[in-house]
């Protein structure tokens, strides 16, 4: 055992002890010589941080493995969402933010995948979780005269280090397509629930943060490209599950 598994385990019994009932006080010498470490080495904790939130990952992405069959037709077959190369055998979805920091690192690999791979259908997943801009970018995308251009305004959008609305009505005019019209549309009732509705399905699969990709029986979360490539590449065997071309119910 390293010095820093055995300062991560003194630091996990040290706070543990005060919450159980009836427990004898810790040794104080010892609580002392773990203090003392942690002050001198508080990169231990950052690494005890940073271990927690990659087994909440890991955890989070098992329990959505067990609904994804449930949920296949919603996530892959939603005839609301934009879907790049609707014509392929593979397919991969992203829920993704416009406003969303690591979305915007993916991004540029999205695109590259998307025109690269033919044969993976890709659907986009509109998921605002910052609310502002985001719902905005979101609504608008997904109005009727913007959504065939969704590829273009999703690297347009996603290329602005601060999305605004300004930049938003920007690239909509670039695209040709009237803002005024896109926002009218984009506040409809139809988008409204259409974005509600992905929110309901990312609750259910326990997504929280963005980006979030799914391949077959397989969530990935974060910006793992390598991951989101590898999984596509397994599922070209035949080895990862898709659904037929159907409606969901």
């Amino acid at each position: 055992m390293t010095m820093t598994s055995r300062a991560a385990l003194a630091l996990c019994a040290a706070l543990a002890l005060p919450l159980a009932a009836c427990a004898k006080d810790p040794d104080a010498a010892f609580g002392q010589k773990v203090r003392a470490y942690l002050l001198a080495h508080p990169e231990v904790i950052e690494e005890a941080v940073q271990k927690l939130q990659e087994n909440k990952q890991v955890a989070a992405a098992e329990a959505a493995r067990a609904s994804l069959g449930k949920f296949r037709a919603q996530l892959e077959r939603d005839p609301r969402d934009f879907v790049a190369n609707p014509d392929g055998k593979i397919t991969v979805v992203e829920f993704f933010d416009y406003r969303c920091g690591y979305c915007k690192v993916s991004a540029p690999e999205v695109v590259k995948l998307i025109n690269e791979n033919p044969d993976v259908r890709f659907v986009f997943k509109e998921f605002p979780i910052f609310g502002g801009e985001s719902n905005l970018a979101a609504q608008v995308a997904l109005s009727p005269v913007a959504k065939p251009k969704t590829k273009a305004l999703f690297t347009a959008f996603m290329a602005e280090k601060a999305l605004d609305e300004a930049a938003i009505d920007r690239h909509l005019r670039a695209a040709g397509i009237d803002p005024a019209i896109a926002k009218k549309e984009g506040a409809s009732e139809a988008v409204q629930k259409h974005i509600a509705d992905t929110r309901a399905l990312a609750q259910a699969l326990a997504i929280e943060g963005t980006p979030a990709f799914i391949i077959g029986d397989r969530l990935i979360p974060g910006a793992d490209m390598a991951a989101v490539r590898a999984a596509i590449a397994e599922a070209k065997t035949g080895t990862l599950k898709t659904v037929p071309n159907v409606k969901p119910s």
